[in-house]
């Protein structure tokens, strides 16, 4: 099933709640000098900048086959996610790097509660963009678990935003939990170790997201669910003997590359063979309209 649609509307919603997040931030910093604030400031500019390469990824994309690409560009949007990840890991490096420089010299913040209030914004902006993608994503999860569908969707987007949104408010949390820990103990270097702490988060949620482009990058088979119905759909014929292998890969997300050899009825003539094949075809792109490229070789059935 197809989750672009889907995911455009949470993709927008994520990337104008982390720019507002981003300003608000940074201007806590300027105010209070707080390194967990600056080091926020940073994760939701990662957030941000990564949410605007989706929406480019995803246009990009869409740009017909030509012949020096012959299968399409469908992978541009996962080759976003290369760049995404430097984002992260420099805003991971940053946020360490001050991290453990406020540990090493901290010094008291500058209006707490400006910090505070500014934390508390992001986090209701943060919830609603984490509500929007849960509830965008909720039709193509199908009953499998929050865990499951990150794990084995092929498209890139809601599980990105998902996987960004709940990190971002596990950061916020820890933020604010820095600065009230520093102002009502007078000792700043919690400020410093909220900090490095959202610095560790912003280098596990890079792990994460390297981990699952990984696979998507070199090429995923299709689903278990889809290739099930790929091989039903191929042998729903009387003309069609059995299936003697099926290969899949996912191009992108909504992009199934099919290629199988098909063991036919002997006998048939060339006009029914091409006519049997013509319909699998027809079969497999109803079954499953991801599957926009399909090869099949007929063969015949030999015993083992």
């Amino acid at each position: 099933m197809s989750g672009s649609g889907h995911g455009k509307k949470a993709i927008a919603a994520a990337f104008l709640a982390n720019l507002g997040i981003a300003i608000a931030k940074f201007i806590g910093f300027l105010i209070t000098r707080s390194s967990s604030l600056l080091a926020e400031s940073v994760h939701s500019l990662a957030d941000t900048g990564n949410q605007g390469l989706l929406l480019l990824g995803d246009r990009r994309a869409s740009r017909h086959a030509d012949e020096q690409h012959p299968f399409g560009y469908s992978r541009e949007r996962y080759w976003a996610f290369v760049v995404a990840l430097v984002l992260f890991i420099g805003g991971a490096v940053f946020a360490i790097y001050e991290g453990v420089e406020k540990i090493r010299h901290p010094h008291e913040i500058e209006s707490p509660a400006v910090a505070i209030a500014i934390l508390v914004l992001g986090v209701g902006l943060e919830g609603f963009s984490f509500t929007t993608a849960m509830r965008e994503a909720a039709p193509l999860r199908q009953g499998r678990s929050w865990f499951r569908f990150i794990r084995e969707s092929r498209s890139p987007e809601l599980p990105v935003v998902l996987l960004e949104d709940s990190g971002a408010l596990v950061g916020l949390v820890i933020a604010l939990a820095g600065v009230v820990l520093a102002t009502t103990t007078e000792h700043p270097i919690f400020d410093g170790i909220g900090t490095l702490t959202i610095g560790l988060l912003l280098a596990l949620i890079a792990v994460v997201l390297a981990v699952e482009m990984k696979s998507l990058l070199i090429g995923e088979a299709a689903t278990t669910a889809d290739t099930d119905a790929i091989r039903r759909a191929l042998a729903a014929d009387a003309s069609v003997v059995g299936v003697i292998h099926l290969r899949t890969e996912h191009l992108g997300p909504d992009d199934v590359l099919v290629a199988t050899k098909l063991a036919f009825r002997p006998k048939l003539t060339v006009a029914e063979l091409a006519a049997a094949i013509d319909a699998a075809e027809v079969r497999v792109r109803a079954a499953v309209p991801a599957a926009r490229l399909i090869y099949i070789e007929p063969d015949l059935q030999r015993s083992s």
